[in-house]
This record gives C-alpha cells, structure tokens and sequence, in this order.
C-alpha cells in the first residue's frame, strides 16, 4: 500500500507538469472544438452529445467500479463525501449534460484523447480515496471539509445554471453565436467555468491531497485559457459586449 501512494505522488507530480505545457499550448491557440473547430478539417467527428457522455463517462465508472470491486479499509464517512462529490459531477456531465448538449460535431480525437484522460484520472482519485486515503472520525468536524464543501456544491450550482443559459441562448436551427446574459454572466464571459474552478477548489480543500490537487490544477490550466480565448471571442464578435466583464473571475479577471 505505501508503494502504491509513493507511485500516485510521482502520478500526480508528472500531472502537475504536463499541466503547465497545457496552459501555454493552449494559451493563444484553443483546442480545436466547439466554436474553435476548423469546418474544413478532415478528421472524423460524432455528434457533441455522444463524444461528452463517452469521455466523461470513464471518470463516473473507474471510482464506481473500484469502490464495488475491490477491497478497501473498513468504511469511512470521509471516503463516501469525497467520492460523492467527484461521483456527483461526472454522474451529472454523463448522464444530464452530454443528452443535452447540442454543439457542433466533436472530434473523435479529442473525445478519445478525454476519454483517456478520464479514466487515468478516475482510478487515481478512486484508487487515492479507496485504498490510500486515511479520514478519522473527527475529520467530519473540520474546517476545510465545511469550506470545501460549502465550495464545491456552489460551483455546481453555478456550472448547472451557467450550462443552462448557454444552452437555452439560441432557438434549434440557429447556429449564430449570441451575448450570454443572466447569473454570473453578468460578471464574468465564462460564469460556467468559474463554477467549475469553485467545484474542484472545494474538492481539494475538503481532500487536502496531491492527487485531489494535481487534477484541480491539471483543470485550471486547461479551463483558464479556454475561457481566456471565449472572453477574446466575444470582445471581437460583439460590437456591444459589455466591458465590465471580466474573463472568468467576477471583478478581479
């Protein structure tokens, strides 16, 4: 068992690192998907709703399938909350969002290229929570599990109302762009990927792990300059976008 905490602390280091590759490749130059796909490309694609519930369903099942399967200490409260909230997410991106997304044709090598990634990173955090993690009792009493938890259900909640409003911006058939307005968008260009920045910082708090931390940061540096290039698409699309939107984090970026 500590041999295989010390191969997850490496597992985690090399995530961290190639976190920080991610940020400047995709700083200026987007992943090639959604509004930043190249309609000319000859790559094979599948329909938006299929490729998000095949690459975010891995990271529902590996901890679902680790937890049922294999064996792990006597049970711990502290196991269950922290599981259920990386479960929530993906439990709700498979199986509520990617039926109602209804985006452009995606990639298929990107969807596999998540799809991987989802399943590397669903049996490290299960394998962490399961096998390695040790949560005592008066852990439940704790200041960071309140805060965190407190943090993650409230970036949920904003993620949720955020995906409802894009989704929601443009009648079926349409395929024009528009001013996302409501909520957190009144703030910010990306109000649903600043719930998702609060849903992981949460998740880390309450977890106070490498892992936990290593995926939270793997998806900022991922999340943040996407919503850098969104918030640059919008200021050059609209003539009356609104300048006191910030990028991603209300009044301060």
């Amino acid at each position: 068992m500590e041999c295989q905490g010390v191969v997850l602390q490496y597992l985690s280091i090399i995530l961290i690192l190639s976190s920080l590759l991610n940020l400047l490749r995709f700083w200026k130059t987007p992943a090639f998907y959604g509004r930043y796909q190249d309609p000319s490309s000859s790559g094979w694609v599948m329909p938006a709703n299929v490729a998000w519930f095949l690459q975010e369903l891995p990271a529902f099942l590996c901890p679902l399938l680790l937890l049922l399967f294999t064996a792990h200490e006597a049970s711990s409260m502290g196991m269950y909350i922290l599981c259920g909230m990386f479960g929530l997410h993906y439990f709700h991106r498979t199986f509520i969002y990617a039926p109602l997304t209804c985006g452009q044709p995606f990639p298929v090598d990107i969807m596999l290229y998540a799809s991987a990634f989802c399943v590397a990173n669903g049996l490290m955090q299960g394998h962490y929570l399961l096998h390695c993690a040790t949560y005592e009792t008066t852990w439940l009493t704790v200041i960071q599990l309140v805060i965190g938890s407190i943090l993650f259900y409230l970036g949920m909640a904003i993620n949720i109302h955020s995906d409802s409003i894009l989704r929601n911006l443009r009648k079926p058939g349409e395929t024009t762009y528009k001013i996302p307005r409501g909520g957190l968008f009144e703030y910010v260009s990306c109000a649903n990927y600043f719930g998702e920045i609060l849903e992981w910082l949460g998740y880390t708090i309450a977890a106070c792990s490498l892992p936990s931390f290593s995926f939270t940061f793997f998806s900022w540096c991922f999340i943040i300059p996407r919503a850098h290039n969104h918030h640059r698409f919008y200021r050059e699309q609209f003539e009356d976008y609104p300048k006191s939107r910030r990028c991603i984090i209300p009044f301060i970026c």
